[in-house]
């Protein structure tokens, strides 16, 4: 078994930061769907604004509205603003293309990378 690279948004930028939520990060429902995501899914977070890096779960947020919002105490290592890779991983005995996709400056869908 090996952990693989299952899924990943590339470049997505932090729409909101909300410290007295739970945790967990915020992410519109058609992202999650492209990027193959499920609501509780463990992901990774890196800041490429900053260089912080953190691991929670994912939130569905409402459809095409481009939300990426960092809660809980994740919101004050990333904040609004900031360019994040969002990354998810897989335990497998089988090597499966991931789901790559990189968004605009809205988190609005460009491409399958």
């Amino acid at each position: 078994m090996r952990i693989m690279l299952k899924s990943k948004i590339h470049r997505a930028q932090v729409t909101e930061a909300n410290v007295n939520y739970v945790g967990s990060i915020t992410v519109d429902r058609t992202l999650m769907e492209k990027a193959d995501l499920l609501p509780g899914e463990k992901v990774l977070v890196v800041d490429n604004t900053n260089g912080n890096r953190l691991e929670t779960y994912v939130l569905e947020g409402e459809a095409d509205s481009g939300v990426i919002c960092m809660n809980g105490g994740s919101a004050r290592l990333v904040c609004p603003g900031d360019i994040i890779t969002l990354l998810a991983f897989d335990v497998t005995d089988e090597i499966n293309p991931p789901k790559k996709i990189l968004v605009d400056e809205n988190n609005k869908f460009l491409q399958y990378v």
